[in-house]
């Protein structure tokens, strides 16, 4: 599947510009199960990119990734089992090294916030989207986050206001922000629809 298109929308909406090969710089690269395939198609245009590349999995099993083999793979169920070794490889960087994220807008966006914590700039994060259109939000009434939102509006699964899915999304924090659709008129949600890129 290429990189997923997406609507023009507000500046702060991120935008995913698929992954370039920088050659053989010290690389993190993350990617879930549909994101892999970005990964070796990366490797494929240019095989020196994994010559020190630290690969973090999640939710895939090493088997995806083909020759060349990177310098190390991290295999991880889930974001929380890889947060640990994504914070662990982040802290322990050097200068030049390039990060690479694959895969859906929630791991782009929490893998994003980790590295913006840790003080990574911006200009050696590199993302492209791949897979489902499901998004990590914020409740900026609560805010707890809630993981994998496909509709619009959705209730928040920490207050259960009924919630707007905006495109307006922190960096920060990694998330997308989601308001309460009925502040002003109770009662009165629109009809749930899904989200589209």
């Amino acid at each position: 599947m290429p990189n997923t298109e997406f609507t023009p929308s507000i500046p702060s909406r991120p935008t995913y510009t698929g992954l370039v090969s920088q050659g053989a710089a010290p690389a993190i690269m993350v990617a879930d199960e549909a994101g892999a395939g970005a990964l070796i198609d990366l490797a494929a245009s240019d095989a020196s990119v994994m010559d020190h590349a630290h690969v973090v999995l999640i939710g895939c099993g090493v088997d995806v990734l083909r020759t060349p083999a990177p310098a190390a793979v991290h295999e991880a169920p889930d974001f929380e089992a890889a947060t640990p070794v994504i914070t662990q490889l982040l802290g322990e960087a050097r200068m030049g090294t390039q990060l690479y994220l694959a895969g859906s807008e929630g791991l782009i966006g929490h893998v994003s916030a980790i590295a913006f914590a840790q003080g990574l700039p911006l200009d050696v994060i590199q993302s492209e989207h791949r897979g489902p259109i499901a998004r990590r939000m914020q409740c900026v009434h609560c805010k707890g986050i809630t993981e994998d939102v496909t509709t619009d509006p959705f209730t928040c699964s920490h207050c259960g206001l009924t919630l707007f899915v905006r495109d307006h999304f922190s960096r920060r924090l990694g998330v997308f922000q989601g308001v309460c659709v009925d502040a002003e008129t109770p009662g009165v949600v629109p009809e749930t629809v899904e989200i589209r890129p």
